[in-house]
């Protein structure tokens, strides 16, 4: 019997990159959404399956479930349908993946591990630009340097963001950023550390943001201090390191909805051409108690893109692979080779 998988949210941004580049390769994923009347000419065009159902009941989730072999969640924030769809992959004994860049969302999805060993099913979120290549140049690294106690991670790119990761970004500006210090998260000021930094593509002084490797970079490798950077001016890390005396405001509900608002105004992502146009450079740093410190740049696909094309590689290989059950960050499902498909020389 053929193996079927399911795309959630395939009506968004990358929700659409994903399902046509299932498409592309000649799979038929059923499509899925909550709303219908987003949904419908996206599986049209794409002549493919669709099923409409929201998560709000753990019972209709588990019923579209039963038939599906593993499901790519696409639907964010990933904040409110991570839970349901994990809850009712383990109940359903569904494979669960997802492009999700929220540590919390890791790190619940990390909790799940021992359930999912149980139900002999794989859940590995993040199987896009948040964490495909910093996760693989983080395992690459602490094989050259097992005894490593520090990890910097980074990437650089010119590509706008889109509205969901937009959205995302808002939602975490009352918290601040975060590291992983003496093994544990921790939020810390924005803008916290900041330093010059080659990416690969010139020297450019950068910040340290709450990026999903201060979670995940943690499973694969068991540094247990871990920072990511992305470049900022000078100018820049000052005003977010302003920002931190009255970032509190950002939590309320007002303000954020105003944020939101402001967003949907623009493009839901950057088109083919600037994605063509924008590839992204990757970076890694690893040091021991020593001093002895390692680096590694790759130059990568646009975020986007490999976002698209590494969650459909990483769930095919879910399903044509024996996998043990358990949570998995994707250089230890796949292996750090993955990276390998994404390089542009």
């Amino acid at each position: 019997m053929a193996l079927r998988w399911l795309i959630y949210g395939a009506y968004g941004y990358s929700g659409k990159l994903i399902a046509h580049q299932a498409k592309k390769r000649g799979y038929q994923p059923i499509l899925a959404g909550r709303n219908e009347n987003a949904l419908e000419p996206v599986a049209r065009h794409l002549d493919l399956q669709y099923r409409a159902f929201s998560l709000d009941s753990i019972d209709e989730v588990q019923k579209q479930l039963e038939d599906v072999d593993l499901v790519i969640n696409c639907a964010g924030p990933f904040s409110q349908t991570a839970v349901p769809l994990i809850q009712a992959c383990i109940d359903t004994k569904t494979h669960y993946l997802d492009i999700t860049g929220e540590i919390d969302v890791f790190e619940y999805a990390h909790s799940m591990d021992k359930a999912a060993r149980e139900a002999g099913i794989v859940i590995c979120p993040g199987v896009g630009f948040d964490v495909i290549p910093t996760d693989c140049i983080a395992a690459r690294l602490n094989a050259q340097m097992p005894e490593a106690t520090h990890l910097a991670l980074g990437f650089d790119s010119g590509s706008r963001m889109s509205r969901g990761t937009a959205r995302t970004s808002i939602e975490r500006l009352g918290r601040g950023g975060a590291a992983r210090i003496k093994g544990q998260i921790t939020d810390v000021p924005h803008a916290w550390h900041s330093r010059w930094i080659d990416f690969g593509n010139g020297e450019k002084y950068a910040m340290t943001i709450p990026w999903g490797d201060v979670s995940t970079a943690y499973y694969t490798t068991e540094i247990p201090n871990i920072e990511v950077y992305i470049p900022a001016s000078p100018r820049l890390v000052k005003k977010m390191r302003r920002m931190n005396w009255f970032r509190w405001v950002f939590n309320w509900k007002w303000v954020q909805a105003k944020l939101k608002k402001k967003l949907e105004s623009q493009p839901a992502g950057p088109e083919e051409k600037e994605r063509k146009n924008n590839p992204t450079y990757v970076w890694g740093e690893i040091g021991d108690a020593k001093g002895n410190k390692k680096s590694m740049r790759v130059k990568v696909k646009n975020g986007y893109s490999l976002t698209a094309e590494g969650a459909v590689e990483v769930a095919i290989h879910t399903l044509s692979q024996k996998q043990s059950g358990g949570f998995y960050t994707p250089s230890r499902l796949y292996g750090a080779k993955l990276l390998d498909q994404f390089k542009i020389q």
